[in-house]
């Protein structure tokens, strides 16, 4: 592998940022200093740019076996390298979902051959599949993934006894999808009796209500009490469920941890009236009282950590009325402009989206070797242009679906290189693909 010289670039990182120059040799950071004088295979002028440690989204459905004439392991781990995203871990609610550790495997199989991202994929949990959960390697798979409200796929564990079971035997990161199925079903069902088939899509976030998320997710963090579970919920969407988490202890010393994804922090229910299904995902985007209740919890630490939930649909999937019409939305290739289109305004610093996006993920998730530029850690980097401007449009958008909410939208700041490993895997519109992403290991046991 050569190695690659990167000058000048103002580097984001821990909290700090600073003027340096950073080394890469056989695939990590050798060095990191205020100059290098070191030949290099490729030297690439940073000044003027902001070098930040590659983001880790712990949370995509890629679609891949099964559903990939959404998306794909070839194509979306692309976009995700395109917007500075070098990590993800993807979900298991695949066809046939990843509930055994063949059809686990399988999935690693064909990220080796295709990913141009570093990746892990969750095991899948259902009612009565905890011989095979237990036979997970924490060491090489970021967790075990819980629907505990069914949203994509048929992979609902409702059974109490089965969750009792994951909860109390898991040794490893639990990671949840919570929404109350019971209260889901019987806000259809009135809502079915009013509007038939056609019920308007701003009625998601009443059907997919406030009181179903509070529900489930603080059964989920009864039952992590009670039995010591790592527990990591995901996709917080709502401000009443902001109190169940701690901001008085380190992130290393929590046992619940949160995700809030984008999405959630950008949109409110107000925009089902210019977007209608297209911004449909599970959980449902709110009112305005919970969208900017957010981002104060992600700044005193309730919410651990940004993701994106990216889950693409084919635009035409995406037509149909509210019952036909599947919730997701592709967005991991504009994660990072979301979050610096809130640093312009003012609202979060450079070094909190740094925290959040890159050094938090790797530390929730034990995440070996990776998520911070050090000197010898896997030389995983973006380099930025933040004050780029540019527009979102079809000819410059990777996801296999082809669409984005942020179509016709104006943002400031780009990513002009992905290092991914020690390859310089895009680069100015670019992508070079002779050398795929690794396979995600995790520290030992967890805290």
């Amino acid at each position: 592998m050569g190695t690659i010289l990167i000058k000048g670039g103002t580097i984001v990182n821990e909290g700090k940022q600073q003027v340096a120059d950073i080394f890469i040799k056989n695939g990590r950071i050798e060095q990191i200093a205020t100059t290098i004088d070191k030949k290099a295979d490729k030297e690439i002028n940073a000044e003027g740019k902001h070098v930040i440690p590659g983001i880790i989204d712990d949370q995509v459905h890629f679609r891949e076996p099964g559903l990939t004439h959404k998306s794909d392991l070839y194509t979306e781990p692309r976009a995700a390298v395109a917007g500075g995203v070098t990590s993800y871990m993807e979900m298991p609610n695949t066809k046939p979902p990843a509930v055994t550790q063949e059809k686990l495997q399988h999935k690693y199989d064909i990220a080796a051959h295709k990913s141009l991202a570093n990746y892990s994929f969750f095991m899948g949990a259902t009612n009565d599949n905890l011989d095979e959960v237990l036979r997970t390697n924490a060491e090489t798979v970021c967790g075990v993934k819980i629907f505990m409200g069914s949203s994509t796929g048929n992979m609902l564990v409702d059974n109490q006894k089965a969750l009792e079971g994951l909860f109390s035997q898991v040794p490893m990161l639990i990671a949840t999808h919570c929404e109350d199925e019971e209260t889901i079903r019987a806000n259809e069902r009135v809502y079915k009796e009013k509007y038939g088939e056609d019920i308007p899509v701003h009625l998601h976030p009443i059907i997919r209500n406030v009181e179903g998320c509070y529900k489930s997710s603080s059964m989920a963090v009864e039952m992590a009490k009670k039995y010591d579970t790592r527990l990591h919920i995901l996709h917080i969407s709502t401000k009443d469920e902001l109190d169940l988490f701690r901001n008085d202890i380190p992130l290393t010393e929590k046992r619940i941890t949160s995700e809030l994804c984008v999405h959630h922090l950008y949109f409110n229910s107000d925009r089902y009236a210019d977007k209608g299904t297209q911004i449909k995902c599970n959980p449902a985007i709110k009112g305005e009282e919970h969208r900017s209740a957010l981002m104060p919890a992600l700044l005193d630490d309730r919410l651990d950590i940004i993701a994106t939930d990216h889950a693409p649909h084919t635009w035409d999937e995406k037509q149909n009325k509210y019952f036909s019409a599947p919730s997701g939305v592709p967005l991991i290739q504009h994660t990072l402009n979301v979050m610096l289109e809130f640093y312009h305004k003012g609202e979060i610093s450079l070094e909190k989206i740094i925290e959040k996006m890159c050094h938090a993920p790797a530390q929730c998730l034990q995440v070996k070797e990776r998520g911070y530029l050090r000197e010898g850690y896997w030389a995983d980097i973006a380099i930025v242009d933040i004050n780029k401007q540019w527009i979102v449009e079809k000819d410059n958008i990777h996801y296999k679906c082809n669409w984005s909410p942020f179509e016709g939208h104006s943002f400031t700041g780009n990513v002009e290189h992905t290092i991914v490993s020690g390859h310089l895997a895009y680069s100015n519109g670019l992508f070079y693909e002779d050398k795929k992403g690794e396979r995600l290991m995790f520290m030992e046991g967890f805290h």
